[in-house]
């Protein structure tokens, strides 16, 4: 159990530090993998400012796990919170 919670709140240590993630852009998206039907929620991270196509930049991570992409539900700048990424699980920054 320590070490599910350790990896989560080194993230958002370093996270907090003054500019660790100031200019990064944070896609939220929910994607699927048929055969059999599985579903997940995940976290994108782009260094830099948000792309104009974010479906885009999630797509072309997860494809090449044999993901696809079924929707973006939010993209931002702020990092997320601790139930975010309790919810992406393994699914985050991937």
């Amino acid at each position: 159990m320590r070490r599910s919670l350790a990896i989560p709140l080194l993230i958002l240590t370093l996270a907090a530090l003054p500019g660790a993630a100031a200019a990064d852009c944070f896609i939220h998206y929910k994607a699927k993998r048929d055969n059999p039907l599985r579903l997940h929620y995940g976290i994108v991270q782009v260094s830099g400012s948000c792309p104009g196509a974010p479906a885009g930049a999630v797509s072309s991570r997860i494809s090449s796990a044999g993901w696809s992409l079924l929707n973006v539900t939010k993209v931002t700048q702020s990092p997320p919170t601790a139930s975010e990424i309790s919810s992406a699980g393994s699914h985050y920054y991937r």
